[in-house]
């Protein structure tokens, strides 16, 4: 089985479309280090959350991802956006259309 990740982080208030900015830049490298599929999400009745739901190879490669250098500058810009609330979710995936 594949790794499933499905997070959520809060922006300070008006952040919330820069930092999706910020996480939309760096997908271009994500399927050559074993993602399958990678989404950020936004609700429309709450302005400072952000959803990311990511499909990998391996929970190693997902975790090789974040040592790559440009996920590292991604993460160093963006947290100064975030307010420390996040939530996480490890998932073996079992299937499902587009994987």
């Amino acid at each position: 089985m594949t790794y499933g990740y499905i997070a959520s982080m809060k922006t300070q208030p008006g952040s919330r479309d820069d930092v999706v900015s910020i996480l939309l830049s760096g997908v271009d490298g994500l399927r050559e280090a074993g993602c399958h599929l990678y989404v950020v999400s936004l609700s429309d009745d709450d302005d400072v959350t952000i959803w990311v739901t990511e499909v990998w190879q391996s929970k190693e490669h997902h975790d090789a991802s974040l040592e790559l250098p440009e996920a590292k500058a991604a993460i160093g810009k963006a947290m100064p956006m975030l307010t420390g609330e996040f939530t996480r979710q490890e998932l073996s995936v079992a299937g499902g259309l587009g994987l």
